[in-house]
């Protein structure tokens, strides 16, 4: 065997190292070998969100078919349908959104509203209503899970993070909170401006636990105008209305002209000259190329994209996926 080897050797065949031996190097340059380790590393947050997105697929499915057994033997033991279960449980139990309660809503996110007035409050009708028999249907399940024995053995992948720098970045929250959610966003995002209420929601239920931190990411090819629209939030940013502005930002989109964003400036309040001279200037300009080649890094590839303590989500996706990762972090 030894004689095999050297022969081997002599006639210039490389031999595998243990590592190669095992798979761990991927490929060589001029000797130089590349390991599987680093290029999990370089895709850390692309590779995570892909098992995230496949763990995510398998629990929803799974808590549908738990919930699903739950309501039939409920049903079965009332002797009825599990329909006439619902209407009996959920939907009789749920009170009529109020005009109090569509004006508060109204009121409070005005901004980001466009259109007709009364178009605008039939949508946050029919959003309030939902929500409440959401709320309602899921306080029902609750209770019959707690009721019943209830094993779930499906195991959460191994969780790769992706590493992002958020000092100095806009946030809201508390800024020493346990979970960071950091939001690539597009101010001419349609999907974005539709994820604003989640976000709010998520801040609200959990309190001073969770910071939310803005960090630009226009994407040209689509929205040619919006990156002229985050380098003017962050001239707004130094006078220390960057939420605001981003709100109007929103409220107003695709309207982004030079013109369009001194206006925004003054409507809000800022000193019209100092804005103006940040932003003709284009003083942030590297400073938001700096934002995209970072989520570039991070694995972003579209808007919005967020990292729940260093986990890619892309994508607005529903309420209760930001609070299932928001949960097992606090449970960390």
């Amino acid at each position: 065997m030894l004689v095999f080897w050297i022969f081997l050797v002599v006639l210039g065949v490389r031999l595998p190292t243990a590592a190669g031996a095992a798979g761990d190097i991927l490929a060589e340059v001029d000797g130089n070998a590349i390991t599987r380790q680093e290029v999990e590393k370089s895709l850390a947050g692309q590779l995570g969100n892909l098992e995230e997105q496949i763990y995510d697929l398998k629990r929803q499915g799974l808590d549908a078919l738990i919930d699903g057994k739950l309501l039939a033997k409920e049903a079965a033991k009332r002797k009825t349908t599990v329909q006439m279960l619902l209407e009996a449980e959920v939907s009789s139990r749920v009170a009529p959104v109020t005009e109090t309660e569509i004006e508060i809503f109204y009121r409070t996110n005005k901004a980001r509203f466009s259109g007709d007035d009364a178009e605008v409050r039939e949508r946050v009708h029919t959003y309030l209503q939902n929500q409440k028999l959401n709320q309602r249907r899921r306080e029902f399940l609750d209770s019959l899970r707690a009721q019943a024995k209830v094993a779930v053995y499906l195991k959460a992948p191994p969780i790769l993070r992706a590493d992002i720098k958020v000092g100095g970045a806009p946030f809201k929250g508390n800024e020493n909170a346990s979970v960071t959610i950091v939001e690539f966003t597009d101010f001419h995002c349609p999907f974005c401006k539709r994820a604003l209420p989640m976000l709010d929601q998520l801040l609200s239920r959990y309190g001073k636990k969770v910071k939310l931190v803005f960090k630009d990411f226009p994407i040209d090819r689509l929205h040619p105008n919006a990156r002229k629209a985050h380098e003017a939030a962050r001239c707004a940013k130094e006078q220390g209305n960057f939420w605001p502005y981003h709100d109007k930002i929103f409220a107003t989109a695709p309207k982004a002209s030079p013109d369009h964003l001194k206006t925004y400036a003054r409507e809000i309040g800022l000193d019209a000259a100092a804005f103006e001279l940040c932003f003709n200037t284009r003083k942030h300009q590297a400073a938001v190329e700096s934002a995209i080649e970072e989520g570039q890094r991070a694995g972003v590839t579209g808007t919005p994209t967020f990292l729940i303590n260093g986990r890619l989500v892309v994508g607005a996706k529903p309420l209760e996926v930001f609070a299932r990762m928001i949960d097992e972090e606090l449970a960390q």
